[in-house]
């Protein structure tokens, strides 16, 4: 089953007529799956952005390393070039659900397309995706009815920049249920940071740093199973902090004890704590401490 073929579609009238469904306009779509005809699901590799609304449970969706079994009310952000699919053994299935694919060159000049980076759950892997209460589930469902009744209009001066307006508080709203989730999480959400705290502390106490290099934020995210945007925005809302922050907080701390240690040069220290090169060390220690590791050790 992994060495299924993938099928690639770069456009969005390609994908359009995969789910039997009309092409309004070039560049984005609106699709309510349950006029569709059933379609038999593949891996699939998107040029555009997409996001699925699944309305109900629709079998297993392979995305990135995991698998993940939809349920109702749930969205998943899929950025260009990134690899799905839902296995069903070849079998034709009824979607159900609606999506809303756009391709990047509709956001070329706009204020989204200057920020669509912003919006990192379209990096989040498929386990972390965004589970709707009914009330948001209306108003994403709202969003996407005000998306399409544009589509329907001929074509005219106003039609990018009312589309791209309304894809864009789509987006808003779903950054905003998503600080709600990260929110109404918060016990997990300890878990994590406590896991995380812990094996910043032991990596930096091992030989890892000398043997391996400088501890990533991409090592401990993959270390806790996640992907490393949903890892960086859980942390900088729970702590206020990113990750880097915290792993570099932890390591100065480390740095200070070695640093009182006689026999240990400053060199010597910053190549023990992952450093290719002394003068980053320092360069870190003193924007953190306010003076230089020597003029620490002096003082102290």
């Amino acid at each position: 089953m992994e060495n299924q073929e993938v099928e690639i579609y770069n456009s969005v009238s390609e994908y359009n007529k995969m789910a039997h469904h009309e092409t309004l306009h070039p560049l984005v779509s609106v699709i309510d799956f349950s006029k569709s005809d059933p379609i038999c699901q593949y891996r699939r590799k998107f040029g555009f952005y997409t996001v699925f609304l699944k309305d109900v449970m629709c079998g297993d969706m392979q995305y990135g390393k995991h698998s993940y079994d939809y349920q109702e009310g749930t969205l998943v952000f899929i950025a260009p070039g990134q690899t799905y699919g839902i296995y069903n053994n070849g079998k034709s299935v009824q979607p159900a659900g609606f999506a809303l694919i756009f391709h990047p060159d509709l956001l070329k000049g706009t204020h989204l397309g200057k920020n669509i980076k912003d919006y990192n759950f379209f990096s989040y892997d498929v386990h972390e995706a965004l589970h709707l209460s009914e009330k948001e589930r209306e108003i994403i469902l709202d969003c996407f009815k005000n998306i399409k009744h544009e589509l329907g209009q001929s074509i005219d001066k106003h039609s990018k920049s009312l589309i791209v307006n309304n894809i864009e508080l789509f987006l808003n709203y779903c950054m905003r249920f998503y600080d709600r989730q990260f929110m109404t999480r918060d016990h997990i959400n300890q878990g994590v940071i406590g896991k995380f705290e812990n094996l910043v502390d032991d990596y930096l106490k091992s030989d890892n740093p000398k043997n391996i290099g400088f501890p990533m934020v991409n090592y401990f995210a993959e270390k806790l199973n996640l992907s490393a945007n949903y890892f960086g925005d859980l942390i900088k809302k729970e702590l206020g902090i990113s990750p880097q922050e915290l792993i570099h907080n932890k390591l100065i701390e480390i740095a200070k004890e070695q640093i009182m240690d006689q026999g240990k040069s400053i060199s010597e220290i910053s190549y023990d704590l992952g450093f290719k090169y002394p003068q980053h060390f320092t360069r870190l220690f003193k924007t953190k401490v306010g003076i230089s590791p020597s003029e620490y050790k002096i003082l102290n």
